[in-house]
This record gives structure tokens, C-alpha cells and sequence, in this order.
């Protein structure tokens, strides 16, 4: 489980800064990269959202200890 944990440690801070650059300086790295609205696009996106969910799990499991 700390493995998983990391991996979305990971992609949500992977995540945070592309939403800091896309405040910051309106660039979204994203994008750019895998254009926009592109499939590859989607699913990062998706990942990194549902890696999101799934920290939000580990902070209420840290919590509780």
C-alpha cells in the first residue's frame, strides 16, 4: 500500500503544478504536450484526479491513527 500511495504522491503533486502554471502564466503544460482535448490528454487527467480521491483516503486514514 505505501508503494500505491506514492505513486498518487506523485501524480497529485504532478497535478498541482500543471494547475500552477495554468494560474500562474495561463500555459497548460498538458496541452501543449499531448494537445488539447486529445485522449492521452483525457486520461492523465483522469489519473490524476482519481489519484487525487484516493489521497484524500489516505488523509483521513492518517487521522484516525
Amino acid at each position: 500500500m505505501e508503494t500505491l500511495q506514492k505513486v498518487c504522491l506523485v501524480f497529485t503533486i504532478i497535478g498541482a503544478i500543471v494547475w500552477g502554471l495554468i494560474g500562474l502564466f495561463d500555459f497548460n503544460l498538458v496541452a501543449s504536450i499531448f494537445g488539447e482535448g486529445s485522449i492521452i490528454a483525457r486520461i492523465i487527467y483522469t489519473i490524476v484526479g482519481i489519484t487525487g480521491l484516493i489521497n484524500i483516503g489516505i488523509l483521513f486514514n492518517h487521522i484516525e491513527d
